[in-house]
């Protein structure tokens, strides 16, 4: 390929990318009007945002066996068919639990899309070049991540069509096509590998298991917590349980499994994961509440909620491109301790910000700015971190884990912080949720905190 057909091709896997970031949190700032639509309660937004990042989560890794299976090209396209497809299902819901269904649609289609980037790239570049366009991909990923909730509200204030939130969801329908149509001409052909076998029984376990803890998190909010949420929790433990015992067996017996589990022997690597389950958590749990409690407590407009987030991108990307790429290799877990700190303070403060019932945006707005700094600070090292001591054989897998695990925080961070908004606050106090927020930042820093001095140095 030409340099100009692989740069063709290499935009063509950022719109997959970027379809697939954007949708986990462009849905933020378009719930109170879905609310008001559908009259859903806070367990309806919950899985509306949730469903897409538990589905995504479940099924990442079968994707990137069925890539490994079919070839990279083919499974990227039919993810962003049914992406496409998906978007379009949400757009056109007529009510709380279709929208829901759809989006968990959308989660396991972006877990089929997702995975194939990686593939492409790895097809189109030498290990070299893979670098500087991997580190274009962390750019992206992070502006298209904080980039959702000000998109969200541009469309809802626009009203296209009359259309109102729906428009979030129904744009992916141009965007698909151009993805499709891009790829079928620009993505390299390639020839799937024979011997690849999927652990489909691992894969089912895995999402049993998460959704019998996750369930009783986000219903909390209809009744206490009893008898019935304590045995689906020890239910969702023991499958977990189960699971590991089946994989150890299952990989000492070379048959396909859903991990190595080899790879959780590595300290590192599990540090890592726990710093990513944590970060994740107490992130994508603020967002969520963030956009929604702007609106729904403070009486914003969706577009004014949406230009709140532009101060917190800023800071983002500072936090990334300037202090991540600076300190990350000499000092990367005390940059995540820094950061964890840093977000402690401002997330606390901004929600509290919300809860006081001001509306002084020269107050808010600096906190959201240094909030967002905090942010970067933690997000930029922790892959790097994570993966630090992985073979490289591994490497594939040891990504995917790590990906898979910042999913799964993401979905349990809405479940957490918004179970304890909605079920102990009552949309009326937001302490129970702020306490949610600085356990799992101090979980984080204590995690990073106890990562060996000299992490990217052989062992």
């Amino acid at each position: 390929m030409t340099p100009r057909q692989k740069s063709l091709a290499f935009f063509t896997l950022v719109i997959g990318l970027v379809l697939e970031i954007v949708d986990l949190t462009i849905v933020n700032t378009a719930l109170p009007a879905i609310q008001r639509d559908f009259g859903g309660d806070g367990a309806a937004a919950q899985w509306i945002v949730a469903g897409y990042a538990l589905a995504f989560s479940v099924l990442l890794i079968l994707g990137g066996r069925l890539g490994d299976l079919f070839g990279g090209r083919a499974m990227f396209l039919l993810g962003v068919a049914g992406f496409t497809l998906a978007s379009l299902a949400c757009g056109a819901a007529g009510s709380a639990d279709a929208l829901i269904a759809a989006r968990v649609a959308q989660g396991a289609a972006g877990a089929i899309m997702a995975p194939q980037v990686l593939t492409m790239i790895q097809l189109l570049y030498t290990p070299v070049e893979r670098i500087s366009r991997l580190a274009w991909f962390g750019v992206i990923g992070g502006l298209a991540a904080i980039s959702g909730p000000i998109l969200g509200g541009v469309l809802i204030a626009a009203n296209i069509g009359g259309l109102g939130w729906r428009t979030v969801f129904l744009i992916n329908g141009p965007v698909g096509v151009l993805a499709i149509v891009a790829g079928w001409w620009l993505l390299p052909r390639h020839r799937a590998e024979d011997r690849v076998r999927i652990d489909l029984i691992g894969t089912a376990l895995f999402g049993v298991a998460l959704a019998a803890l996750f369930f009783p998190l986000v219903q909390s909010e209809h009744a206490a917590f009893g008898a019935s949420s304590a045995l689906l929790l020890l239910g969702g433990v023991a499958l977990l349980v189960f699971m590991w015992r089946l994989l150890k067996r299952r990989a000492a017996r070379r048959l396909p499994v859903v991990f190595d589990p080899a790879l959780l022997s590595n300290a590192v690597f599990r540090n890592g994961l726990g710093i990513a389950l944590a970060f994740s958590a107490a992130n994508t749990g603020f967002l969520f509440l963030f956009a929604y409690t702007l609106q729904k407590l403070s009486g914003f407009t969706p577009l004014q909620a949406g230009l709140i987030h532009v101060p917190f991108s800023a800071g983002v990307m500072f936090g990334m491109a300037v202090l991540g790429r600076t300190y990350a290799r000499r000092a990367g877990k005390w940059l995540i301790v820094g950061g964890a700190g840093l977000l402690a303070l401002f997330y606390g403060g901004t929600l509290g910000w919300i809860a006081s019932g001001t509306h002084d945006l020269w107050t808010l707005l600096p906190l959201v700015l240094v909030a967002g700094v905090g942010m970067g600070m933690v997000s930029a090292p922790i892959a790097p971190i994570a993966v630090s001591r992985v073979e490289r054989n591994h490497a594939g897998a040891a990504s995917g884990i790590l990906k898979t695990v910042q999913q799964i925080g993401g979905a349990f961070g809405v479940a957490l912080v918004g179970g304890a908004f909605f079920a102990i606050g009552g949309e009326r106090t937001l302490g129970g949720a702020i306490i949610v927020i600085e356990v799992l930042l101090l979980a984080c820093a204590l995690c990073a905190a106890s990562l060996p001095r000299a992490i990217f140095e052989p062992a």
